[in-house]
């Protein structure tokens, strides 16, 4: 095939792309096919024997599916919610069954306790039905501890916002770092950082300005959408930096392929399989969203580990940015291409007839090799 490049192209077309294409479905439609609940952490409120007598039954149905949380009262349960200990909370009593729960942290999750309270009082009342005294009717009602926004109250444009995020910082990082006006290493971070601040202003105004998706801590949920812009686009510009054109594939294979479908941002992280959870937490997207929801929703309650995910992906990025040049050498090509420029030089001089004064040509050819090798110390 080394001498046939029609055959080689076609081998790309038929065999390769066909095979990338499968994996970027796979990536995105297997944890979407395979949603659901796993560890997720719930509270029970109070130790009755209809408390217990739930846990047992949901423990035997759903085995896996909850990790609960006893609380002795709805209060300690709610501040449990609140601090992002827990998704929500089940207090079950003889006569009814209250469902806390909070769509902020996640819509699924709400969903699927409000759907499990229901199912819970159906069971209590197949059993009194079939006991030989008939039991009173028990009653399910739901509350919003933690409520999304009124103008998104399925929390799509929070889900919705992830994916742009991870496309624009890798488009911020690719230009920067390709940008042949920006020779000097500190040129591209500040352009980097003044880029994504812009644009996290931008998508702040757009979720909530004019959609209304994100209606508290205004600041600082601005601050949070940029540094998942610079996590992101510093990344994308380090790794071009360290492996030149390969390195922007690799960045969006992380991110995009990899980092966005593992986020969890559509549902919760617990509603993914295992591993793909625990990765899509250790990419700037995931953890993104993360801080995002416990930001916007939750006066920062259980985003640390979230920051510092974003923190560490961005100072290897600016480091990359800095000194990526010095760590793998000069940029692939640029040794060859100035040992040719060299030869070529020596070839040309050693062709000229020596006197005492310097040609013109021979002139222009050492103010060629000065520029050149001016060039590649600002690249450096």
């Amino acid at each position: 095939m080394s001498g046939h490049p029609a055959g080689r192209e076609a081998a790309v077309a038929v065999l390769v792309l066909p095979l990338v294409i499968a994996l970027v479905v796979l990536s995105f439609a297997w944890p979407a096919g395979r949603t659901a609940p796993r560890d997720v952490p719930v509270g029970i409120v109070g130790t009755g024997a209809a408390s217990q007598h739930a846990v047992e039954g949901l423990v035997r149905e759903k085995p896996g599916a909850f990790d609960f949380h006893l609380y002795p009262d709805q209060q300690a349960a709610r501040s449990a919610i609140e601090n992002r200990d827990v998704y929500g909370a089940l207090a079950i009593s003889s006569h009814d069954i209250t469902v806390l729960k909070a769509p902020a942290a996640s819509t699924s999750v709400a969903q699927l306790l409000a759907e499990v309270g229901q199912q819970l009082a159906d069971r209590a009342a197949q059993q009194g039905a079939a006991g030989p005294q008939p039991s009173a009717k028990i009653h399910v009602r739901a509350l919003d501890v933690v409520p999304v926004a009124a103008e998104d109250p399925r929390g799509v444009v929070f889900s919705s916002a992830v994916f742009p995020l991870t496309i624009c910082g890798i488009l911020i990082g690719a230009f920067v770092s390709t940008a042949r006006g920006l020779r000097r290493p500190w040129h591209r971070l500040l352009t980097l950082l003044v880029a994504c601040a812009v644009a996290g202003l931008g998508a702040y105004l757009v979720a909530q300005g004019f959609l209304g998706a994100l209606p508290h801590d205004h600041v600082a949920t601005w601050a949070v959408l940029s540094l998942v812009l610079i996590s992101i686009s510093t990344t994308a510009a380090g790794l071009v930096r360290l492996l030149g054109q390969a390195g922007l594939g690799l960045s969006a294979v992380l991110m995009v392929f990899v980092g966005n479908p593992f986020s969890g941002a559509g549902s919760a992280p617990e509603m993914l399989p295992k591993g793909v959870a625990h990765v899509g937490q250790w990419l700037p997207p995931g953890a993104g969203a993360s801080l995002l929801r416990d930001t916007a929703y939750f006066d920062g309650n259980g985003g640390s580990g979230h920051l510092a995910v974003l923190a560490l992906w961005s100072v290897c990025g600016f480091t990359a940015v800095m000194f990526g040049r010095r760590i793998t050498g000069q940029a692939p090509g640029a040794k060859t291409g100035a040992k040719t420029g060299a030869t070529a030089s020596g070839a040309s001089l050693s062709a000229l007839p020596t006197s005492g004064a310097a040609s013109p040509d021979r002139r222009h050819a050492h103010a060629h090799a000065h520029a050149h090798a001016r060039r590649n110390d600002d690249d450096g």
